[in-house]
């Protein structure tokens, strides 16, 4: 039985790693700035009403101020995929099964778009836009190559506020850095919120030219 101080031993250990190029990240774990929940199996429905209550309560809480960053990280232990197509679609899976769980009182993020196909697409819970990364053990990329299947849901208003202050692009700038000598490439999805729906980012797997998220937003 992995127990959660198992799961966040681990996290540190992943993301404290001298190469890991996410240094936004790298700064939040440092600070302890997360959150951690423990789960059953990614893409099963059952996991989505806790998921949904401890999203949701993580995303009332405010956003720390200055340069600091913060992360909630849902990991599932249960049955591991057996390859990059079968997490992309648990992800999704879990994605829209949360997005069920949602109130809908409380509505989308009004800053980013419900639409996965329109470019400022963003996922939304509890009236907060999240950029979603999501971590296995059998990701392409090596930053993406977690021990167990884990859904990292990044603020939308942090990049945001960034943007807003002009530090974006060194921070960008200086992760894809990192990540060319990780890996010898960047990523073959990355793209600016704003320039090509982030949908096809989340999985972390290079998707298809004819690919279509099948995320659909449920309407109020």
């Amino acid at each position: 039985m992995v127990t959660l101080d198992q799961v966040d031993e681990a996290f540190r250990g992943f993301v404290g790693e001298p190469g890991f190029p996410c240094l936004a990240a790298k700064g939040t774990v440092r600070r302890r700035r997360y959150r951690i929940g423990l789960y059953g199996t990614l893409g099963n429905a059952a996991t989505a009403a806790q998921l949904a209550r401890d999203l949701g309560a993580f995303a009332t809480r405010p956003l720390p101020t200055g340069t600091g960053f913060t992360s909630f990280v849902a990991v599932f232990p249960e049955r591991p995929p057996v390859d990059e197509c079968e997490f992309e679609r648990r992800l999704w899976t879990q994605l829209q099964s949360l997005h069920e769980h949602d109130d809908v009182t409380i509505g989308w993020d009004p800053t980013v778009s419900a639409d996965p196909d329109e470019a400022n697409f963003s996922f939304s819970f509890g009236g907060r836009a999240f950029f979603v990364v999501g971590l296995h053990p059998l990701g392409s990329r090596l930053a993406r190559r977690f021990q167990w299947p884990a859904l990292v849901f990044n603020p939308q208003a942090q990049f945001a506020r960034l943007r807003a202050e002009g530090r974006f692009g060194k921070l960008r700038a200086a992760i894809r850095e990192r990540e060319v000598a990780l890996q010898g490439s960047v990523n073959p999805n990355l793209a600016d919120f704003g320039e090509a729906s982030e949908a096809r980012q989340y999985s972390g797997r290079r998707t298809e030219a004819d690919w279509r998220c099948p995320f659909h937003h449920r309407a109020s």
